[in-house]
């Protein structure tokens, strides 16, 4: 079977540069919610000529998700998520000073690598199954959202959902840097914000009345540094202050914003309490606490290290040298990992994610479709039968299975 699936992708290359180059051509920045139409619709258009139906499930400030499973399913069959975003960070207009090119193995684009080729070889993954009349024993259902680089926060409940009645969870994020290291863990992230408040005064007249909220800042920023722990990797970073009005007048108020990420569940709480358990130095001063964090930790769970050991086997055996890493950053995969087995990075390989040389190496990258198809064709990880259950709610009736 490995060495049809490899075939097929040889034999369809350029098909897969045409269709990525499709959805790199539809820019589809977060804040721009009706800019995600072209390109849903474009994917939801390739799952139908495959005998998927689909879904699409507007948002209330964003460009909703689409959800695409089999026509003809297995009733109680396994479920195995394959899961995406089409948001990119690109402004609309980003083409015209960064085209889409290809150059030999290396192609280029806004969004290429974060992550419109990993969208290109889900299409192609399905491709490949139903040209080599291979069947799947667990069902794949596949969710795209619009909404990932900016924390998910109306695709969340869906896609969590949906992994609670998933046998696994594969997430088609870029690969973890040149080297293209599968992430098998995924550092959770905060977002705090601090408002400080305090009494403004003049500062030549009478400053002994003041109260500084920007003296009190200073306390807090060197409280939130020493939480730092580059041993362990737990980073708190303040990322931007603010506050005061003019320099002749005590500050009354400031703020600033606070990026937190952690490796463990454990430092999660830690810090976080940490954060909220601040108190003011200076008297007559308050200290509000905003936020919290956004998402926990992807960690190697049991199931989590299986489903690994089973990828780990198939690229080995198909003489595919594959490596697992940390990542810094957070994915839709920490939400499914509370829930199920999930595997994350198993997209395009590259580099450049965010950055101006964003780029995919084209044969590296047709070669983790081919292990993603191999991988779908893989037994369940866990024997009881997964319940029923409605899945997405929407507007429109549930989606059950």
């Amino acid at each position: 079977m490995t060495e049809r699936v490899r075939a097929f992708f040889q034999e369809h290359r350029d098909e897969f540069i045409a269709f990525t180059r499709a959805l790199v051509l539809e820019e589809s920045p977060s804040t721009r919610p009706e800019a995600q139409a072209p390109v849903l619709g474009l994917l939801a258009e390739a799952f139908e000529a495959l005998a998927f139906e689909t879904l699409r499930l507007p948002g209330r400030a964003t460009g909703g998700q689409l959800y695409a499973r089999p026509r003809t399913r297995a009733r109680g069959a396994p479920r195995q998520l394959l899961l995406g975003h089409c948001d990119t960070v690109w402004p609309l207009g980003t083409l015209a000073e960064m085209p889409f090119e290809r150059r030999d193995a290396m192609v280029r684009g806004p969004g290429v690598f974060d992550m419109k080729a990993g969208l290109a070889m889900i299409v192609f993954a399905l491709r490949a199954l139903r040209a080599l009349a291979l069947t799947p024993t667990v069902t794949p259902l596949v969710f795209v959202n619009s909404d990932e680089e900016i924390g998910s926060f109306e695709s969340q409940a869906r896609l969590e959902r949906l992994a609670r009645v998933s046998d696994r969870a594969l997430v088609l994020e870029p690969a973890l840097g040149p080297a293209g290291k599968i992430k098998t863990r995924r550092k959770g992230t905060g977002d705090f914000e601090i408002v400080v408040r305090g009494k403004a005064a003049h500062a030549g007249l009478a400053p002994e009345e003041g109260r500084s909220a920007i003296l009190e800042l200073t306390y807090v920023v060197q409280k939130l540094f020493a939480l730092n722990d580059p041993a362990t990797g737990v980073t708190v970073n303040v990322g931007t202050l603010e506050g005061g009005t003019r320099a002749n007048v005590i500050a009354a108020e400031s703020r600033i914003r606070v990026d937190v990420r952690v490796p463990t569940r454990e430092d999660a709480a830690r810090v976080e309490t940490a954060i909220r358990s601040l108190k003011p130095t200076t008297p007559g001063v308050t200290l509000e606490v905003r936020g919290g964090m956004e998402r926990l930790p992807m960690e190697p769970t049991p199931r989590n290290r299986a489903l690994w050991l089973r990828y780990r086997a198939l690229a080995e055996a198909a003489g595919v040298p594959v490596e697992e890493g940390l990542a810094g950053g957070a994915s839709d995969g920490n939400f499914t990992s509370l829930h199920t087995a999930t595997l994350d990075g198993l997209g395009a390989v590259g580099d450049g994610a965010h950055a101006r040389h964003e780029f995919i190496d084209l044969d590296r990258t047709l070669e983790r479709a081919m292990l993603l198809t191999l991988l779908l064709m893989e037994p369940p990880l866990r024997s009881p039968p997964l319940r029923n259950a409605g899945i997405l709610a929407s507007s429109k009736p549930e989606v059950s299975e």
